[in-house]
């Protein structure tokens, strides 16, 4: 039997750009995804930290993508963008319930579940191990132009012309099945 191939990243169709440092309290890259930030175990957005971006930044944002969702055209679980250029941390949760920190300004689009804030993970029992890409994106203008309503192909299409920088950990999950 043919191993099937893993569906590429978003990255993958976008302009090379510099890199820059991103940590988390939550998520280990090439590590397991926390029970945390899986949907029906915790469903919170996890605690993100970022360091040595571009001079010329004049916001942030942060997406949240699974690849390996089998939609065709993935999943995405989170996309928060006009993050002021002073928050260079999420804490843990910021993003979730009652929005515990989120930065004043920042705008969460529409996630593929129809939410504006971050859904965990939540792949269909045994489809195998799905990869969550965490990215924060260093941006060129302190608005994006897209508004809460715009979808994240939308916002995806904007970060491709404004990100000067981008940095990403990713983690997997397994659904038992």
């Amino acid at each position: 039997m043919t191993e099937l191939k893993r569906p590429p990243l978003p990255h993958d169709f976008h302009p090379s750009v510099p890199s820059f440092t991103v940590v988390s309290d939550d998520v280990t890259d090439g590590a397991v995804l926390g029970d945390d930030q899986v949907q029906a175990r915790g469903n919170r957005s996890p605690h993100l930290r970022w360091e040595g971006f571009p001079a010329g930044t004049k916001s942030f944002a942060v997406t949240c993508f699974d690849p390996d969702a089998p939609t065709g055209s993935g999943f995405w679980h989170w996309v928060l963008f006009d993050i002021p250029a002073s928050v260079t941390e999420l804490p843990a949760g910021a993003c979730s319930g009652a929005f515990p920190g989120l930065p004043a300004g920042a705008v969460h689009a529409r996630n593929d579940a129809g939410s504006h804030d971050f859904t965990g993970a939540a792949p269909p029992p045994g489809d195998g191990p799905h990869r969550y890409l965490f990215t924060v994106y260093a941006v060129d203008t302190e608005k994006l132009g897209p508004d809460a309503d715009a979808s994240p192909a939308a916002v995806g299409f904007n970060l491709r012309f404004h990100a000067l920088a981008r940095a990403h950990v990713m983690a997997e999950f397994t659904a038992p099945g």
